[in-house]
């Protein structure tokens, strides 16, 4: 992997044309790029570091110097993305979207003729439909709003109405903790998370004893039944899948069973 980091990184230093970052581009180069040299002088770093980096040596890179590469370098967000998958580092700015995706989330659940929301790393609801908001009476309103981010874990583990509408409570409840485990992965340390995760633990003992249990699962789709106050007995085929753009936002449908 250090050896695909590093060719990633040269090909990509050589394809950057000098007056592209503010350099004279005149004299002798043997590429066209920029030298080594000149790349390790913008990003603040050594030659000699760069050229270890470079040759796939075991030398570490931090998100920070990885962002100022992508920056210096011009990358793309599909380059970018690459290069810290490459790297295995997070992106401090692996929310930025970059586009339009934020603006087609309200688009994309009213496309969908079934219960449907989008929940973002937190897994706070920043998209959902006017059947979710039917069937989650008591998490998501009727008319999503920029303020209004309800949390599916403050829900499951804080409101009485979880426990009444979702048949299997408990067993629900033990997977979703799984489930959340597995999504944030590496990110639990970071501010929001860490947050959320020290709020639920203090305000449930549920969750604080199911979090200590270190389980991880998928989060796999299947059977999902409910005992809706005004409809009745209600069960749907639920699916995740995470947005091409966004993969910090998934979207969970809820699908009539066959």
């Amino acid at each position: 992997m250090h050896t695909k980091l590093g060719e990633f990184i040269r090909t990509h230093r050589e394809r950057t044309l000098p007056d592209s970052v503010g350099l004279p581009g005149g004299g002798r180069r043997r590429t066209p790029g920029l030298r080594r040299e000149e790349l390790a002088q913008l990003c603040e770093v050594s030659p000699t570091w760069l050229t270890w980096l470079e040759q796939g040596r075991e030398v570490q890179a931090s998100g920070k110097m990885l962002a100022r590469l992508a920056e210096v370098l011009h990358l793309s967000a599909a380059e970018r993305a690459y290069l810290f998958s490459l790297a295995d580092r997070l992106d401090p700015h692996h929310d930025d979207d970059g586009g339009s995706a934020e603006e087609a989330l309200d688009a994309i659940v009213a496309a969908i003729d079934a219960p449907a929301y989008i929940l973002d790393r937190q897994w706070n609801a920043v998209a959902w439909n006017p059947q979710a908001a039917l069937l989650f009476a008591g998490w998501l309103p009727p008319s999503p709003s920029a303020q209004s981010r309800p949390n599916l874990l403050r829900y499951m583990f804080l409101s009485a109405a979880a426990r009444e509408l979702i048949v299997d409570w408990p067993e629900r409840a033990r997977r979703l903790v799984a489930e959340f485990r597995a999504d944030i992965g590496r990110h639990a340390s970071e501010q929001a998370l860490a947050a959320l995760i020290a709020e639920l633990s203090d305000a449930s003992t549920t969750f604080a004893e199911l979090w200590t249990l270190q389980d991880v699962v998928g989060r796999e789709g299947g059977l999902r039944r409910f005992r809706h106050p005004q409809q009745g007995e209600l069960s749907f085929n639920q699916v995740t899948l995470h947005l091409a753009k966004r993969h910090d936002l998934k979207l969970v449908m809820l699908l009539p069973q066959a």
